[in-house]
């Protein structure tokens, strides 16, 4: 066995115990199938300076087809966040196959070796995963029994990063590497706080995103900012707010909310893009890594019942009106 089919091999077993706890989901589906994802490996400032020159990867997604047929069903994209691939991604994709919708979790740790950034976001990059969700985007675009037209995509806290950034026309000039763009986009718990050049120029498609006003993981202000941006630019964007809610807020493992000693949190980091695609500390103007003071550990997660039933029921709606679906 060759080493990219060694690769995709231990994703693939990777993703099957991530997603052992939805066993029961392979009996509300017609079809299950794993897909293998040829993606690149970048550092955000190879990406804010065009470089297409990355390390390749193998990654693995699971592709939930909800019903038998030949007909074109519509399709959302789930990137999971700095756990990986956990019980309420497993969630979302019922909640979206209950629709008559495809689900695709894409697994973006297994192929490059990693089991979580938690305490070492340093590992990957988030707006690498932005390239692994254009390369979801094209494989599911060839498939035939998914609708090109009508593929979303979805994104949770490390993983909202790739989903509502993915919308940046600058992004998908470079790395999209098919004809099609994504018809929704939808970030939970987004990190906003680094403001790109021409961030506000996107594709037009509708972007939404929900975010715990409690989270201390990652701040919702720069969210507000930016949706307030992208306003200004004529974007269709909503912010949800929810009271008490931390970070993580729909995974019910965690019923109570807890700390995570070692988590790094870059919730009172302000960033801005600089030139020859440096990050920098907007407020110091120092170059910044992971090393500057402005990073700190030990933020919560927890689940919150009201929060969570809420945005499944306003996602859904968003869902069923963006993909015209029949009631």
């Amino acid at each position: 066995m060759g080493a990219m089919s060694t690769s995709f091999a231990m994703t693939i077993a990777a993703l099957a115990i991530a997603l052992s706890g939805g066993q029961g989901s392979a009996q509300s589906v017609a079809r299950i199938e794993l897909q293998p994802i040829q993606t690149l490996t970048l550092k955000t400032r190879q990406i804010l300076t065009g470089d297409t020159k990355g390390t390749p990867a193998t990654l693995a997604g699971e592709l939930r087809i909800p019903k038998p047929g030949s007909d074109r069903l519509p399709a959302v994209v789930l990137i999971h966040g700095s756990g990986g691939v956990g019980g309420n991604v497993d969630a979302w994709a019922r909640e979206i196959n209950a629709l008559g919708v495809a689900a695709f979790i894409l697994d973006s740790f297994s192929g490059r070796g990693i089991v979580s950034t938690v305490s070492d976001q340093s590992q990957l990059d988030s707006l690498a995963m932005i390239i692994d969700a254009y390369r979801a985007l094209s494989a599911l675009a060839s498939h035939p029994r998914i609708d090109p037209e009508r593929i979303a995509v979805m994104g949770f806290s490390k993983g909202a990063v790739p989903a509502v950034y993915s919308s940046n026309e600058r992004f998908r000039k470079l790395y999209d590497p098919a004809s099609v763009s994504f018809a929704a986009h939808i970030g939970l718990y987004t990190p906003c706080n680094v403001q790109y050049r021409d961030d506000d120029k996107v594709t037009g498609a509708p972007i939404r995103l929900f975010h715990g006003i409690a989270d201390d993981y990652v701040a919702i202000a720069p969210c507000r900012a930016y949706v307030e941006r992208l306003r200004r630019a004529g974007a269709d964007v909503v912010l949800t707010e929810y009271p008490d809610a931390f970070h993580a807020y729909d995974s019910t493992t965690f019923s109570r909310p807890i700390a995570l000693p070692q988590a790094q949190t870059t919730r009172n980091c302000t960033l801005r893009e600089g030139d020859d695609g440096q990050v920098l500390n907007a407020k110091t103007g120092a170059i910044y890594t992971l090393a500057d003071p402005c990073v700190e550990h030990g933020p919560h997660i927890g689940f919150n019942q009201a929060a969570y039933q809420a945005t499944v029921k306003a996602v859904r709606e968003f869902l069923a009106a963006t993909f015209k679906l029949r009631s």
